[in-house]
């Protein structure tokens, strides 16, 4: 039997419940054997948003994801000069004995078609689309895979996380306890 890997990229500036929410979720639900977090190394869309450096944003999915079984941390796209492109990573990732599962929101679908190298991506994976309550996604054109998944309604953000904790309040539950600890030792998203 082929492994069948989901795939969830991603800044995580910071990683938050919602994203380990959707990981574990998808993964149950299309029976994946792994889920990869895979930390944007040059976000080109985000480029001049993104406060954390790749490392630390690592260091934050590697915190969150240590004690969840079958779904981790991988630094798949920061190890590559150049902009953090979805068909490279696939093909950095496929192989004779697997199955890619591409986890996207229903807002990552809508803007598919502003991604780079679309057409390619489309026979190198499924697409396990994300939908909470209220969402439906459709394939940007002919031809895509796509599984929908259900998950719960979070409306946490990583913007509302920095801005929180730029305003000194709590993100205490936002995102798992080791993550925060990250953020308050490393000084992230701080104003001073």
């Amino acid at each position: 039997m082929p492994e069948r890997l989901g795939i969830l990229g991603g800044t995580f500036d910071p990683v938050h419940v919602g994203h380990i929410v959707a990981a574990v979720d998808v993964r149950a639900a299309l029976g994946l054997d792994r889920v990869l977090m895979v930390v944007a190394g040059d976000p080109w869309q985000k480029r001049g948003a993104v406060v954390a450096s790749p490392e630390q944003r690592l260091a934050m999915v590697e915190r969150a994801t240590a004690p969840i079984d079958g779904v981790e941390a991988s630094r798949a796209e920061m190890d590559y000069e150049g902009p953090s492109v979805t068909a490279d990573t696939l093909e950095r990732l496929i192989a004779p004995d697997r199955e890619l599962y591409l986890l996207l929101g229903a807002d990552a679908v809508a803007n598919m078609p502003t991604w780079r190298r679309l057409e390619e991506t489309r026979d190198l994976a499924a697409i396990a689309v994300v939908e909470r309550e209220g969402e439906h996604a459709t394939p940007p054109g002919e031809g895509w895979r796509f599984e929908h998944v259900a998950i719960p309604r979070l409306d946490v953000s990583s913007s509302e996380i920095r801005r929180r904790v730029g305003a000194g309040l709590p993100i205490d539950g936002l995102t798992p306890a080791p993550v925060v600890q990250f953020i308050r030792d490393e000084r992230i998203y701080t104003l001073s």
